[in-house]
């Protein structure tokens, strides 16, 4: 078990977080939480075996967050004392006090346990920034080499993004929480010029909440991945266009996780679906009215946010607003029950406590409703791929994320994929390019004839889920399944582009 790094327990955190709170407290404010964090990032990026650019950002300040007269005020600061903590507490009473003269609906956040002095650490063996920059740059220019040896690769972009994130949060009821995670995002893109047209192909392998091991053997086999790239990527190159119509689809998790993301994730977060979210993506077509009753999807669909999950990008002991995370519900047998809930929004609609989805993405800035590792649950004892493709006669199978497109209540939508394969009675015939699938939310879910089992799952996701304005950007995990949809409409690109 990793712990926390001295050099960011060594900081003045507890003097500072005391200083803060008892200014709001004297100044009146009903609620005031203190948040400081370090978030150190860094992304290697190599064109053909060459390193194109290196960035290493490091953000280390603090915030103070207060309810004042049922208004919220926020401010935030980089000098590390006690006494400029205190004068940041002010200033963030002093926005609340403004603000109160435009403030229409007085702020109430629902009740939370005290977690006094508690500590957690993501799971990860290798911190990625205690290995030298060098190593990186070989292991991905050695991969990078390995594809272009082979002449069915013209050339290979390779980026390693890898984050580590350290928070300590204290609140005038008296949680006090000390946090640290790691995560980690290799990328390799292989691409070739021929038959008239570029092709790429790219990696499968997910962004997760793993340290440098990730890279060297635990939890994905690189070098298998990388030694298959050259054939799937010449056969995209010969593979015919798409022929447009209505199709059985098998999508396979490293496609499906990015549609749940859209179409599910966004879509049942609380906040949107009430229309407090709406400049940056939109609200959603899943509103409070129809929590129990909107069926969502067919009944082998069952889904689950969770911000405990391991490895996930979204995980964490405690969110930014001091709650112990958990896992729970959003879909059931088809049906919505539950959403995705901070503070505030749990209260506002009775629904009892936070299920732990407030996060800032630096201490300059307040928390905000975001989301958990949204997941499709598999069937116990479900089904492998191979025996969902068995029970297809036309279709395809999808595998991969690349491009999408939703509309603004996340209704509407359009996908396509890194790769494609016809299935033909019940066997893979073959890739196919130029496809996209197209459907209504509700259309496509409930078109789920079955999930695959625990051996199909996988824990995709990304680390730059977009929400808020001013934006913040936040990680996520969604693990899910292979799964078989019936009668879903298949666009080809090439046709839709007017070409």
């Amino acid at each position: 078990m990793r712990q926390i790094d001295p050099d960011f327990l060594a900081l003045p955190m507890r003097r500072m977080a005391d200083a803060a709170l008892q200014r709001a407290r004297d100044l009146g404010a009903e609620h005031a939480d203190f948040r400081l964090e370090r978030v150190r990032a860094e992304t290697l990026r190599l064109s053909d075996a060459r390193l194109e650019g290196s960035i290493d950002a490091d953000d280390l300040g603090y915030a103070v967050r207060v309810v004042k007269n049922g208004t919220w005020g926020f401010a935030s600061g980089i000098e590390l004392t006690p006494e400029a903590a205190a004068a940041v507490a002010e200033q963030a009473v002093e926005v609340a006090v403004v603000s109160a003269a435009v403030n229409r609906e007085p702020i109430e956040l629902a009740p939370e346990p005290v977690h006094a002095d508690v500590t957690w650490v993501s799971a990860y063996d290798v911190d990625p920034f205690d290995v030298p920059l060098r190593d990186k740059v070989e292991l991905l220019a050695d991969w990078s080499g390995g594809l272009l040896k082979d002449p069915r690769v013209d050339h290979v972009q390779a980026s390693l993004m890898q984050v580590k994130e350290q928070k300590f949060y204290a609140d005038t009821a008296g949680t006090r929480t000390t946090q640290q995670r790691v995560r980690v995002h290799p990328v390799l893109d292989a691409m070739k010029v021929g038959e008239g047209r570029f092709e790429e192909m790219r990696t499968l392998a997910p962004p997760v909440g793993r340290g440098y091991e990730y890279l060297t053997g635990t939890g994905w086999d690189f070098p298998a991945e990388l030694a298959a790239l050259p054939e799937l990527l010449e056969e995209k190159l010969r593979a015919p266009s798409v022929e447009a119509g209505v199709y059985d689809l098998v999508i396979d998790p490293s496609n499906l996780w990015l549609t749940i993301h859209e179409s599910i994730g966004h879509a049942t977060e609380l906040d949107r679906a009430l229309g407090y979210e709406a400049a940056y993506a939109g609200t959603s077509f899943a509103t409070f009215d129809q929590l129990g009753s909107l069926v969502y999807g067919s009944p082998a669909m069952n889904v689950t946010g969770d911000r405990t999950a391991v490895h996930g990008l979204s995980t964490i002991g405690y969110d930014d607003e001091g709650v112990a995370t958990r896992e729970f519900d959003i879909v059931s047998g088809g049906v919505l029950v539950g959403y995705q809930l901070d503070r505030r929004m749990a209260r506002m609609k009775d629904l009892g406590a936070s299920n732990g989805c407030a996060f800032a993405d630096s201490p300059g800035h307040m928390p905000i409703q975001r989301m958990a590792n949204v997941s499709l649950r598999p069937a116990p004892g479900g089904p492998s791929t191979d025996e969902l493709i068995a029970g297809v006669e036309r279709g395809v199978y999808v595998v991969g994320d690349k491009s999408w497109s939703i509309d603004m209540q996340r209704y509407n939508f359009q996908f396509t994929g890194q790769r494609f394969y016809r299935i033909e009675n019940g066997r893979l015939a073959g890739q196919l390019r130029d496809v996209a699938y197209q459907a209504t939310t509700t259309d496509f879910w409930r078109s789920m004839e079955a999930v695959g089992g625990e051996q199909t799952y996988v824990l995709g996701g990304a680390f730059n889920c977009g929400k808020g304005q001013p934006g913040q950007v936040a990680p996520v995990s969604h693990g899910c399944p292979s799964a078989l949809f019936r009668g879903v409409r298949v666009l080809n690109t090439v046709q839709e582009g007017g070409k």
